[in-house]
C-alpha cells in the first residue's frame, strides 16, 4: 500500500517536473506560417459608392485568404508571400505582391523592405518603425500558444490589435510590425477589415541562418514611402486613404 503510495508520488513529481519544464521552454528560432483574410465587401463600402460596391461584389468574393511565411531567429526575421492564390479575385490596387519582401535586423534595429505599390517599386531602408504598443490583460490560444494582446495605432488613427507570445521571445511579427516582448503570431487592421492568424510553426536548429536577400526599387524610408503615398493619392477622395494605409503596413 504505502509502496504503491510512494510510487504514484513519484509519478506524480515527474509529471510535474516535465510539464514546468515544457512551460519554460523557449522558442528562438523557427517558421510561422500565417493566413491572411481580408473582407472585401467592407472595403468596398468605405467607397461610398454603393452602384459600383454591388456590381464588384457580384465578381469579387467576400474574402481573399493568402499565405505567409515568416522565418525568424534571434537576430533577424524574413516575412514574404508563400504562395499566391491563384483563385483569388482582388479589388484594385490592393492584390498582394509576391514581390514584397520584408527584412528586419532586430539586434541593429533596422528594416529592409522590398515593396510594390501598384507600378511602382520601392525599397526602403530605415529604423524599425517605433509603435507605441499598449499591453492589455486579454489572452487567447494561437497555433497552440498562449497569446498576449497588445494595441497600437499607425498613420495616427489606424487601429492595430495584435497577440504576441512569451514562449517566443522574438520580438517581430508579420508585416512590418514589432517591438512587443514576444513574437506577433495574431494581428488585426479593423479599419481594414484584415487579419493574419499563425496556422502553424515549424521549428529551426538553433544556429540557422536565414540569409538576407538581394532587395531593390526606389530608394526611401517611412517619412519619404508616406509623403510620396498621400501625394500619388491625394485626387483619390475617400478611397485614397485605405490604400495608403495597407502599403504602410
Amino acid at each position: 500500500m504505502y509502496h504503491m503510495k510512494g510510487v504514484l508520488i513519484f509519478l506524480f513529481s515527474c509529471l510535474l517536473m516535465f510539464h514546468t519544464k515544457a512551460q519554460n521552454t523557449f522558442i528562438y528560432s523557427g517558421k510561422v506560417y500565417f493566413e491572411k483574410r481580408v473582407n472585401q465587401y467592407q472595403l468596398l463600402d468605405m467607397d461610398n459608392d454603393e452602384i459600383w460596391s454591388e456590381l464588384m461584389k457580384k465578381t469579387m468574393p467576400k474574402i481573399t485568404v493568402d499565405e505567409f511565411v515568416l522565418s525568424f531567429n534571434k537576430g533577424v526575421s524574413l516575412y514574404e508571400m508563400e504562395k499566391e492564390n491563384e483563385n483569388n479575385k482582388y479589388i484594385f490596387g490592393m492584390k498582394p505582391s509576391t514581390q514584397n519582401i520584408i527584412w528586419k535586423n532586430l539586434e541593429q534595429n533596422k528594416i529592409e523592405e522590398q515593396k510594390e505599390v501598384f507600378e511602382q517599386q520601392y525599397l526602403l531602408k530605415d529604423s524599425l518603425r517605433k509603435l507605441e504598443w499598449r499591453i492589455t490583460g486579454e489572452t487567447r490560444e494561437i497555433a497552440g500558444f498562449d497569446c498576449k494582446k497588445a494595441v497600437t495605432k499607425i498613420c495616427d488613427s489606424v487601429y492595430v490589435v495584435a497577440f504576441y507570445t512569451d514562449q517566443i521571445p522574438v520580438s517581430s511579427g508579420p508585416e512590418s510590425f514589432s517591438g512587443l516582448p514576444g513574437l506577433i503570431l495574431g494581428l488585426a487592421v479593423p479599419r481594414l477589415y484584415t487579419t493574419w492568424f499563425a496556422t502553424k510553426l515549424e521549428l529551426l536548429p538553433p544556429n540557422t541562418n536565414i540569409s538576407m536577400p538581394k532587395l531593390k526599387g526606389k530608394a526611401t524610408n517611412w517619412d519619404g514611402l508616406q509623403k510620396d503615398l498621400l501625394n500619388g493619392m491625394k485626387d483619390w477622395g475617400k478611397s485614397g486613404p485605405k490604400y495608403v494605409w495597407n502599403a504602410l503596413l
